[in-house]
Order: structure tokens, then C-alpha cells, then sequence
């Protein structure tokens, strides 16, 4: 009976959208294995490109089998498997690991709006695989040494309770301590920004058509700069910011690896974990100064986000995702 009703909007929507993260991550990898010296990092490499293979494999199957067009996503032709190596081991290792995380934010999304069966297992099954793979890059980055671990804060030794307005307080009163949430959020935001600040100046550098390098220079800055700011709140409380900048894991390659439109495919992806992560810290951060942060970086991102969707469409970049019936226009 499930199979004579048609994929409801929220299982194509998140199939297409899977489909078109992972074919670009595909390419990527591909690009990373051409490269890559170090043989721990390289098996996981190649464990991450087979599941994403199988991934991709299931999806187009899904697409045919319901009778929907296949998503054009990214191909061998957005990857250039010649070109230099443009980053460093230890990136392609920090890659996988936001890589996962992403997906498993994605993938829990996506459970709970799908509504087909086979669709509920495809998640299902992708979110199990990239749990073991993110706990993969986890541990070998503790072993490689790179992995950089959240502050400390004292043992709680009593339940105590908030007695004054002053803990919600920010901005022209004594802020009080920031609470474990807080500082959580801060330092995983600084880390990402580090990391997305390596690979958006390694773009940079090897973009070939000039529109596209200026908007990759401008992000950098804007990476550079968040990182800034939440290491500089971090730093009030005298505590650790868990990261640093990574320009050093970018090679001096002014040749291109993959196409200007994959580039800007992954910094939009970037732009979008970022900005749901923003809202999530933002609902976890009871003091107002930290929301008030939040939003306001939140807001430079997406006028950012707005300017690289003009670039990917006046190229003819942007694919369409799937879209409701223009009900006016078939009226006329």
C-alpha cells in the first residue's frame, strides 16, 4: 500500500539535498586520495569515500525507482584529480571530522520529517554508518595529537538554583561566569571558523574566475573575524578557546582541484551548518550578550550566503531544488 503514494515533500526534498552533499563530498575525497601520505588518515579516507559511493548508489536508485529526475549534484567533471595538493593531512583529517558532524545533525533532521519507509531506513542506516566514522575521526585525531579538547570547569558539588535576574544580564552589569553550555558552543564555533578559515584561503588562492576569488577573500576575513570574537569572549573568563588558526595546513597551490562552482557548492555548505549551529548556540546561551553575538553574526553570514547565491546564479550554478506548482502561472 506505502508504495502507490508519492514521496511526500519532505522525503524528496531531504534525498535531493542528501544527494547533492554527497556526490560534492565524493569529489572532494577523490581529489584528498590522489594526495594524502599519512596511512591511518588515508584508510579512513577511502572508508569514508566507500560509504558515500554506496550512498550515492542508493540515491540514485531512489530517484529512478520513483520516477523523479536525478539531481545533476557534482560530478568528475567539478574535480581535477591533476592539480597539486592544496591541503595538508591533518585538514583532510579535520574535513572528515566537520564533515560527519554535519551529517548527523542532517541525518537526525531528516528522521524526524520523512515519512516513507525505505526513506526512514536510508537515514536510519547513514546516520548508524556516520556515527562510527565520526567516532573514527574522533579518535584518530586524540591519537594524531591534533585534536584539541574543550576547556575544563570545577566539579559542581551541590544543585544550586538561580536567585537573581543578574544571571541572564550581559551588557551594563557585572556578567557573571559563562556556564558549560556556553563555553561548549563558543569553542566548537571557534574551532569551525579555524577550519573553515583554512579551506576558504585555500580557495582563494586557486579560484579561477576573479568574482568568485574576491567573494572567497571576503569570507576568509568573515571567518577570521568570528573566530576572533569567540576567542575573545572565551578569553574574559580566562579559558581556553580550543582552537587556532590553520593556514598553516594550506599548501602555496594556485592551481585549482576542483571547479569554482564545487567551491562555492562547499562554502555554501559550510554557511549552512554554520548558521544552524549559530541558532542552536544562541538557544543555549541564557546570557544576552552571547545571543546578542549570535544573531548579529548569524546575520552577517546570511547577507554572505545571499551574495554567493547571486555568483552561483548569474553563472547558471545553482540547481533547483524541488519546488511547489506555480498555481498562478498555471492559472493564466
Amino acid at each position: 500500500m506505502e508504495e502507490q503514494v508519492k514521496l511526500s515533500v519532505s522525503d524528496i526534498s531531504t534525498l535531493w539535498t542528501a544527494y547533492q552533499s554527497d556526490t560534492l563530498a565524493v569529489c572532494g575525497i577523490k581529489h584528498f586520495l590522489q594526495h594524502v601520505e599519512d596511512e591511518e588518515i588515508q584508510a579512513i579516507l577511502q572508508e569514508t569515500l566507500q560509504l558515500l559511493k554506496k550512498n550515492v548508489d542508493d540515491l540514485t536508485g531512489y530517484f529512478l525507482k520513483e520516477g523523479h529526475a536525478l539531481p545533476g549534484g557534482f560530478t568528475d567533471q567539478d574535480v581535477h584529480l591533476g592539480a597539486p595538493r592544496l591541503f595538508s593531512d591533518r585538514l583532510y583529517l579535520e574535513y572528515i571530522f566537520n564533515m560527519t558532524v554535519a551529517s548527523l545533525a542532517t541525518y537526525s533532521a531528516a528522521l524526524a520529517v520523512v515519512e516513507r519507509r525505505y526513506v526512514v531506513d536510508y537515514f536510519s542506516s547513514a546516520l548508524a554508518s556516520t556515527k562510527k566514522l565520526h567516532l573514527k575521526a574522533k579518535e584518530l585525531s586524540i591519537e594524531k595529537g591534533v585534536y584539541v579538547r574543550m576547556p575544563q570547569i570545577p566539579r559542581q558539588k551541590q544543585v544550586d538554583y538561580v536567585k537573581k535576574q543578574k544571571f541572564l544580564a550581559g551588557w551594563f552589569t557585572d556578567r557573571r561566569p559563562m556556564i558549560g553550555t556556553e563555553i561548549t558552543n563558543l569553542v566548537f564555533n571557534a574551532r569551525r571558523n579555524a577550519v573553515g578559515h583554512a579551506v576558504i584561503t585555500g580557495f582563494s588562492q586557486v579560484a579561477k574566475t576573479k568574482e568568485v576569488r574576491q567573494y572567497f577573500e571576503r569570507g576568509r576575513d568573515i571567518a577570521r573575524k568570528h573566530l576572533d570574537i569567540f576567542s575573545d569572549i572565551l578569553k574574559e573568563d580566562n579559558l581556553p578557546d580550543g582552537s587556532r588558526l590553520m593556514t598553516s595546513e594550506v599548501t602555496e597551490s594556485n592551481i585549482a582541484p576542483f571547479s569554482d562552482k564545487m567551491m562555492l557548492g562547499m562554502i555554501t555548505t559550510l554557511i549552512a551548518t554554520g548558521m544552524g549551529q549559530y541558532g542552536a548556540s544562541m538557544s543555549l546561551s541564557p546570557r544576552r550578550d552571547l545571543g546578542a553575538h549570535y544573531a548579529r553574526l548569524s546575520a552577517e553570514i546570511a547577507t554572505y550566503a545571499d551574495d554567493g547565491a547571486n555568483i552561483m546564479i548569474a553563472h547558471g550554478w545553482m540547481e533547483q531544488p524541488p519546488i511547489a506548482a506555480d498555481r498562478k502561472r498555471l492559472a493564466k
